[in-house]
């Protein structure tokens, strides 16, 4: 493990002044669930100082970035002395620049994780007390790295001109018109020497000038790679063009550096594809707002809204923003931010108070988010999250700090490398002194030498991982698919079971009352009203069904007041009603932790209900069984078609496991097609379930994001559904998603796999290519043949994992044939 934190409570947990307090407990218990985590533990230097978190973990598995969104989800923050920089900036042009760059800023003091990706995203963690953000960009204006904007914010014509401004003296495509000019140059001066009589000087100049503008970002490269003490390709490539010079190959060194510039450019347009799909993203949202304000319509740009703003939207417009509808009844095409297939009718809330009070809560049919598009009808939106926090702002922002995870095999590559290129060195060193020990001019030896320094260098291989995660997260996330990162991207195509959490999962969490059985003596209306009054006060899916459904039954009667509501996890609640302790939740929490069991009459009705596939929950108030109320909850129309396209592409083993009872549980699993459900399973019990399977195959957890965190933690990859209009699921899982619609499940999957079978073809071409040229130039191919395969190679790999951004999704329809979407 390489880095450990360490955090003061009161800054994490402002409210909480006890180290041993559940909420502290709650924290430690997510950060250890995660990979990449050693050791979470409580420090405390003793004479009245605040207790710290210490968390021991290894930042290529678990970078500071994932920390920071687990401790969001939990409740807690770290940001008052640890700041988090993300930014998408231009001055890096390709994978060997990205990587200088962020060795420069983890030389810096103070800055804890440094990471860039080749499509210029510049992700750092750093210790205010130490250094600050503006230190931070001066060290990378130096490099010639220039922040635009903030991750997740919309590219602006401002952006456009700072890319020109930043890209040189022809704008962005400076290094590719320099290139050009070296290979013009280059072919003037080799055609004059080879079809004319000029004087000597004159080849020579133009020969002169292709180095310059060949050399002119290689050098820029090269310095920035010595001063860190690193020897890269770039600087590989100076020395053969030198010693080519030296030997008087001037033509030949012109060439080398002219196809490796052009190379270099080439890369810098292809992956500026792969950064301009990320950047598409941030686009979706317009600019500019209609909002009424104080009786009249203003026309506001999207970053001066304010929550409670009503914002009015015609017909084929984009939503400038996340909220709920107020006025009006359309369709809104949710593609860009969920990627649903389909049109969701919208219409206005029933109560606008309440929906203010508890946006998150909302029913699908009342949210709209950001970026979306509006149908035929204008509607009116009240704003519950500003321009910065939507869900297409947070999700550019997790897509882009993705691009700077890297992934098992990228961090693999990177060791590889760094035991590969000393050894390279030290053959061509040894290869300096064949003229010793073989009868030849040291001229011979020296150029061999040269020639396999530029075969042996990893370009390609250093490029062959990032350029495929970068395009798959791209590729995903259009598809409405948050995957955050190289590691859960490339885990979800290893995946050979998938557990699923049932309710809210495979269910569509919105439980309905079918059954009220009183017991003897007992009016249904007491019943009913006592079991409303306490559940209204809790956000459990069953509990809202029962306050929902419970106050249409009651009919307008008159409800008790209930108060000190106290969740027992995974067993029901107790509250107080008028004066008098109620309990409401599971048979199984009756009988236990010092509670009298259920009497028999309710205890039957228990098991009555039970056995035709109906959730219970059993009422008693001040020690006298009122009754059961039996729910059940509608398996989703999606669900079976999913689980059979994800049996179709080699997925063979999936579990439900719920805390609802066995029979319960079989019923579903049932429905929607599963040959295994485990149930009676507390939170506790999930966990468990989770490190059995894992300890045998390779599982992913499917959930809500909430409840199911812990599970999600153990499991190989974390999965989210709904995560769109849920933040605690967008920082919870390593893959959200955006839609509450578990038929995106197959595409993620699909195209995960999909990626690492690019990623494999990628290590082929660029390792193989090593393989064949550095003999290859041993035994006397010459400098250009070899960087023009070495420099070729890069391309093919980066051109190949570009064709994810062109990814469709495979069905397989009922006659067995494959159709692509």
């Amino acid at each position: 493990m390489g880095k450990f934190l360490r955090i003061d409570l009161p800054i994490l947990l402002p409210d909480v002044s006890d180290a041993a307090d559940a909420c502290v407990e709650r924290l430690i218990a997510a950060l250890r669930d995660q990979q990449g985590i050693e050791e979470v533990h409580i420090h405390t230097e003793g004479d009245g100082a605040p207790g710290q978190l210490c968390v021991h973990y290894d930042p290529d598995t678990l970078p500071l970035a994932r920390i920071r969104e687990l401790v969001a989800a939990a409740g807690a923050t770290i940001t008052e002395r640890f700041g988090h920089g993300l930014w998408q900036v231009e001055g890096i042009t390709h994978q060997r620049r990205a990587q200088t760059v962020a060795d420069h800023l983890r030389a810096l003091p103070g800055v804890l994780e440094a990471e860039a990706s080749a499509a210029g995203t510049v992700r750092v963690e750093f210790d205010r007390q130490q250094v600050a953000e503006s230190e931070i960009r001066e060290a990378l204006a130096q490099l010639g790295v220039h922040p635009r904007h903030e991750a997740g914010e919309p590219v602006h014509k401002h952006d456009e001109d700072s890319d020109h401004q930043h890209g040189g003296i022809f704008g962005a495509n400076t290094e590719l018109i320099f290139a050009l000019i070296c290979g013009g140059l280059l072919t003037t001066g080799f055609a004059m020497e080879k079809l004319l009589a000029p004087p000597g000087w004159l080849p020579l100049a133009c020969y002169f000038g292709a180095y310059f503008f060949g050399g002119f970002y290689t050098i820029r490269e090269a310095f920035q790679n010595l001063k860190l003490k690193r020897f890269e390709i770039d600087t590989l490539m100076l020395v053969a063009a030198a010693g080519a010079a030296a030997l008087g190959a001037w033509a030949e060194g012109a060439l080398l550096l002219f196809l490796f510039s052009l190379g270099h450019s080439l890369e810098h347009y292809a992956m500026g594809r792969a950064k301009r799909a990320i950047e598409a993203l941030a686009e979706l949202a317009p600019e500019t707002a209609r909002v009424r304000r104080d009786g009249e319509v203003r026309e506001i740009g999207v970053q001066e809204l304010v929550l409670g703003d009503v914002v009015l939207v015609r017909p084929n417009e984009r939503l400038p923003a996340d909220g709920f509808v107020v006025s009006g009844e359309t369709s809104v095409n949710q593609a860009p931010v969920t990627g649903e297939s389909v049109p969701v009718d919208k219409r206005p809330v029933p109560d606008r108070a309440q929906a203010s009070a508890r946006p998150d809560l909302l029913d699908a049919a009342y949210r709209v988010f950001a970026g979306t598009i509006n149908g035929a009808g204008a509607i009116e939106i009240a704003v519950t999250k500003r321009a910065s926090e939507s869900a297409l702002a947070r999700v550019v922002k997790m897509v882009s700090e993705a691009e700077t995870r890297k992934s098992p095999t990228q961090r693999f590559t990177d060791r590889f490398e760094r035991i590969f290129v000393p050894a390279v060195l030290a053959t061509a060193v040894l290869l300096l002194f064949a003229w010793v020990v073989v009868d030849e001019p040291f001229r011979d030896s020296f150029y061999r030498a040269m020639a396999v320094l530029v075969a042996a260098s990893p370009c390609a291989l250093a490029i062959a991982t990032p350029s495929a995660i970068l395009s798959g997260v791209a590729r995903a996330a259009r598809g409405g698919v948050l995957i955050k990162g190289g590691a859960p991207l490339e885990k979800l195509g290893s995946l050979d079971a998938l557990a699923f959490d049932k309710t809210g999962t495979l269910t569509e969490g919105r439980p309905r009352i079918t059954d009220v059985l009183p017991a003897p003596g007992v009016d249904e209306t007491e019943l009913l009203a006592t079991a409303v009054a306490v559940e209204a006060l809790s956000d459990h899916p069953l509990a809202r069904a029962i306050a929902q459904d419970g106050v249409e039954r009651l009919g307008g009667a008159t409800l008790p007041v209930a108060s000190g509501l106290r969740s027992l996890t995974g067993k029901g609640v107790v509250a107080q009603v008028e004066g008098e302790s109620v309990e409401i939740g599971k048979a199984e929490m009756f009988g236990s932790d010092g509670m009298p069991a259920l009497t028999e009459p309710v205890a039957t009705a228990v098991e009555q209900l039970r056995a035709e596939g109906r959730t219970t929950m059993a009422v008693r108030r001040a020690g006298r069984d009122l009754g059961v109320i039996g729910l059940m909850d509608t398996p989703r129309a999606t669900a079976r078609p999913a689980l059979e396209r994800l049996r179709a592409i080699g997925i063979n083993r999936m579990i439900m496991i719920s805390g609802d009872n066995q029979r319960v549980a079989d019923a579903v699993a049932k429905h929607v097609g599963l040959d295994e459900a485990w149930g009676d399973l507390m939170p506790e019990d999930k966990v468990e379930a989770i490190r059995k399977l894992r300890d045998t195959t390779e599982v992913a957890m499917v959930g809500d994001g909430v409840n199911d965190a812990p599970a999600m933690a153990h499991a190989t990859v974390g999965i989210a559904m709904g995560a769109a209009g849920s933040d605690v699921a967008l920082e919870t899982a390593d893959v959200a998603l955006m839609a509450d619609d578990l038929s995106h499940l197959p595409f993620a999957v699909e195209l995960s796999r999909r990626t690492r079978a690019i990623i494999r073809q990628n290590l082929f071409i660029s390792l193989g290519i090593v393989a064949l040229l550095v003999p290859a130039t041993i035994l006397g191919l010459g400098i250009g043949p070899a960087v023009a395969a070495h420099e070729g190679s890069t391309l093919v790999v980066v051109f190949n994992a570009l064709r994810l951004l062109a990814y469709r999704e495979r069905r397989f329809e009922p006659d067995g044939f494959e159709r692509r979407h």
